[in-house]
């Protein structure tokens, strides 16, 4: 078998991605905030919302300092927002207990809010060049394919057996270009469907590919049927102005604003007599709304409300607001709020 890391290596010298903006001025800062947008989530979607995110949060007091919906109104659309309150916090921390320094040893690192072991491991080889091994989902694939480790990854043993190699594989030296290199090869070139086996500097000795089994490793994760759950979305107008909710800070778009959710369309005019002290001039049924999580689909019912201007709009700031569409406020907005405002102001 060949040298596995110099083969790895020798590719990455001529067809790595090296113009990435988190690869320009690579600060433990800047890539940690790429490595966490990176998480389910591929590079082309992340570009755009890094460049925007720096140019707000240059540096680890500037991102600590921010109120979280100010956090959040960077990341909507992102998904998986648990990241963005996760590395909001993390910022305190280093803040509080680092005066302002990324940390520069792993077990500090790992011990922050929404860093694992890969994530640790590629933070501090890529920006400081110290030698941890990482296993994202791009390393995995290489891995179970080229040495023939079946089972699917999310399994303990198959995790560890995985982790061993990408230990016993991670160079001395290089460290940051090696780690690169390996994410690189399995984003580009050992993709999960249709892989560019003939240009892959492994295809040689690659289990998979010799054995036939490139499409059956690694392992899949056992599938269960998607659920389909239902929610309705009342949407109180009045006037220009639409009012939201901060969802709590767990759970479905943690901390973003979104419309107050009920069981029932019959909810919506009691509701409207109890936080809004009036009753709807006006109740239509919108067209339901499709989201899809990781784990189920929902389908919301949205409600538009219209009440008169004689209602009161005294709100707890912290918990409510009354949002105008043709002056939005700089607030992390749930996708499908976004999409229902789109909707509602193509129809004005």
């Amino acid at each position: 078998m060949r040298d596995f890391p110099a083969a790895v290596a020798n590719w990455f010298a001529d067809n790595g991605r090296k113009d990435l903006p988190w690869q320009q001025d690579a600060t433990p800062y800047r890539v940690w905030v790429s490595e966490i947008m990176l998480q389910q989530t591929q590079v082309a979607t992340v570009i755009p919302y890094y460049q925007r995110f720096m140019q707000s949060f240059p540096e680890v007091q500037a991102l600590a300092d921010a109120p979280q919906d100010a956090v959040l109104h960077h990341w909507s659309g992102l998904g998986y927002y648990a990241r963005a309150r996760n590395l909001h916090k993390s910022a305190g921390i280093i803040r509080d207990d680092f005066e302002n320094r990324f940390p520069d040893d792993f077990d500090d690192v790992v011990a922050l809010p929404g860093i694992g072991r890969s994530t640790a491991g590629a933070i501090l080889s890529l920006a400081l060049g110290q030698r941890h091994a990482i296993l994202d989902g791009n390393v995995k694939r290489v891995l179970a394919r080229y040495f023939g480790i079946e089972g699917w990854p999310g399994k303990q043993s198959v995790s560890n057996e995985l982790w061993q190699l990408a230990g016993e594989n991670t160079p001395r030296s290089s460290v940051g270009n090696y780690n690169q290199a390996m994410m690189d090869l399995g984003a580009t070139v050992c993709v999960r469907s249709k892989p560019l086996c003939t240009a892959c500097p492994l295809q040689s000795d690659c289990e998979a590919l010799k054995t036939d089994r490139v499409a059956d490793l690694p392992g899949r994760k056992p599938k269960k049927a998607k659920p389909l759950r239902q929610t309705h979305m009342l949407i109180a107008q009045c006037g220009d102005e639409l009012f939201l909710e901060r969802r709590p800070p767990s759970g479905i778009w943690g901390g973003l604003w979104s419309f107050p959710e009920m069981s029932t369309t019959e909810e919506a005019a009691d509701w409207c007599q109890r936080h809004l002290a009036s009753k709807p001039q006006s109740m239509n049924q919108l067209e339901t709304v499709r989201h899809s999580f990781s784990h189920f689909d929902l389908d919301i019912l949205p409600i538009l409300v219209r009440v008169n201007e004689a209602s009161s709009k005294v709100a707890d700031e912290e918990l409510s607001h009354w949002y105008r569409m043709d002056k939005p406020s700089p607030l992390g907005l749930a996708a499908p709020v976004q999409k229902l405002m789109k909707t509602l102001q193509a129809g004005s």
